[in-house]
């Protein structure tokens, strides 16, 4: 397989696969299996040592999940009057950077408290400790990209990433021709960042749609509660 097709295959075709496998099998656990959709989460063994290192996580975690969305998605018209590329790509650096050290952080400490505390260890299956594992292999691929681009302050690079992610999501059949010749790091960043799309509808990870969709509750009309004493007080209709 020459090193073109390879290229296609990697960052053509796999993200796809996993962007279908995503959906699919998460509308499929939600159908068939809606009792496992949950964090599991081991408060309960030993809630102590979990709020610090959740809170650490999550918070980190979500801003760089929003920079991500933001800073490559974000319509160039939209960005240019305001930030040049050089500029961008400072700001995702910095911003970045600190979220994705407080979320490492945070990671770590709920890897220690898994693998170290027996009675935790002993209710991991194989697959939670896999999953923290890879999402902090993939922060840290993260961060070793922000020393990586202080070498390409030139916004270059920067906007060959950009054009990749939204050439993935309006269906351009040539974003692949984007990822050739960038550097290692950001490759495996990309491939396992996909990767993680794949496995989340057969591990725990599912339970990011609900924070997802919790949204829905800052938009949703009120509830009406009528208590037994309210409802007799109602007129009875013919």
């Amino acid at each position: 397989m020459s090193e073109n097709h390879l290229n296609t295959l990697l960052f053509g075709i796999y993200p796809y696969v996993c962007l279908v496998v995503l959906l699919l099998g998460s509308l499929i656990r939600f159908d068939r299996e809606p009792y496992t959709w949950k964090s599991d989460s081991s408060q309960m063994l030993r809630a102590g040592q979990l709020r610090l290192g959740s809170n650490l996580f999550h918070y980190g975690v979500i801003v760089v999940i929003l920079g991500h969305f933001v800073g490559f998605l974000a319509p160039h018209w939209l960005v240019s009057p305001f930030l040049s590329p050089i500029m961008h790509q400072l700001l995702a650096m910095i911003v970045g950077g600190i979220a994705g050290l407080i979320a490492i952080i945070g990671l770590s400490m709920l890897i220690y408290r898994r693998l170290a505390d027996p009675r935790i260890r002993l209710n991991s299956r194989k697959w939670d400790i896999a999953v923290v594992v890879m999402i902090w292999l993939q922060l840290a691929l993260g961060l070793l990209t922000v020393p990586l681009s202080a070498f390409h302050m030139d916004g270059v690079l920067f906007e060959t990433l950009t054009s990749y992610v939204k050439g993935i999501v309006t269906l351009d059949m040539n974003a692949s021709s984007y990822m050739i010749g960038v550097p290692l790091t950001y490759k495996l960043h990309i491939l396992l960042g996909f990767t993680l799309f794949l496995i989340s509808p057969f591990t725990r990870m599912i339970h990011i749609w609900s924070g997802v969709g919790a949204l829905a509750y800052l938009f949703r009309p009120y509830q009406i509660v009528r208590t037994p004493q309210t409802r007799a007080k109602e007129p009875i209709r013919p």
